[in-house]
């Protein structure tokens, strides 16, 4: 029986992959296909390529300062994030810039979306590493990425939770994991803005911006507008969300596992350790579920 694993998006919300992934194999289910979106490539393919240990080494080691090494807000920049600084990292700890998909036992593909028709694309083979960047290239924070004279952006626009791929890949029972379940309005809820709490290297920017919109309201704190990031972030919350929902209605997994992550922000990279946790501890939460499942899953299969 070939298992899949359907790694959703959520950007920081996402190292709880690595601990879910560790808590599913310690119960013996390690899986033969994984569908990656978003931060769910990043992850899914440092399983695939049997590293899943070195990138957890490294995002424990992330600090906020570390974080914001990763931001480039220079004038003419096409995205938030310096792409060729983080390419070098995941290729230390996830796959070489040369490596294909092909090359690793365990079948992996990822999910893009095509800029210019919205069409859902699918890498299953070819580079690891453009089946990466083109998967977590969320508009704003990353540049489209070009491929076969297509500009090419973040999976989560049009499936963020990617069962069906698992099934495309061969799997005949698909664990898939929502990161966005629990968190629509947390972050109007918060007197930070997002990527300010996470790394500190915009305060004096979107600190402005909330002076400017509370002097439009003055003495009435409710009416002030969220700040931008909160917006933002809200925004991709909704989006996905709505997405997920449909998407799952009409190709349902086998197992579905919904961490519970509203407190950690969109940028907080550097709450790894608190993400990774709640991974393994979801999985543990569900174990009595996800055994009979599978054993159910056995008995029909056999």
């Amino acid at each position: 029986m070939r298992i899949g694993l359907a790694l959703g998006g959520g950007a920081a919300r996402g190292w709880s992959h690595i601990g879910i992934i560790q808590a599913l194999d310690e119960l013996g289910l390690r899986p033969d296909v994984i569908a990656g979106c978003s931060i769910g490539s990043i992850v899914g393919a440092a399983q695939a390529a049997n590293n899943l240990q070195s990138l957890k080494d490294w995002v424990l080691s992330l600090r906020r300062r570390d974080v914001a090494a990763f931001f480039d807000i220079g004038w003419g920049s096409k995205g938030l994030i310096d792409t060729q600084k983080l390419q070098k990292f995941l290729a230390q700890h996830i796959a070489p810039d040369d490596a294909l998909i092909e090359d690793y036992e365990v079948r992996y593909g990822s999910v893009a979306t095509d800029l210019g028709n919205g069409r859902e694309i699918w890498f299953t083979e070819g580079p690891m590493m453009k089946s990466i960047m083109t998967s977590i290239a969320l508009p704003g924070l990353f540049a489209p990425v070009r491929h076969n004279n297509r500009w090419l952006v973040d999976g989560g626009l049009v499936n963020p939770v990617p069962v069906s791929l698992c099934h495309a890949l061969g799997a005949e029972v698909v664990i898939a994991v929502n990161l966005n379940a629990d968190i629509l309005g947390k972050h109007l809820n918060s007197d930070k803005d997002d990527i300010a709490a996470s790394s500190g290297f915009m305060d004096g920017i979107l600190g402005s911006i909330k002076s400017y919109s509370a002097n439009l309201f003055p003495g009435n704190r409710e009416a002030t507008p969220p700040g931008m990031m909160d917006v933002l972030a809200s925004t991709v919350n909704i989006t996905q969300d709505r997405i997920t929902r449909s998407r799952m209605a009409g190709d349902p997994p086998d197992i579905l596992i919904e961490p519970y992550l509203a407190h950690i922000g969109l940028l907080e990279f550097h709450r790894a350790e608190e993400a990774i946790a709640e991974g393994r501890d979801c999985v543990k939460r569900l174990q009595p579920a996800i055994e009979y499942t599978m054993a159910h899953a056995v008995r029909i299969s056999g």
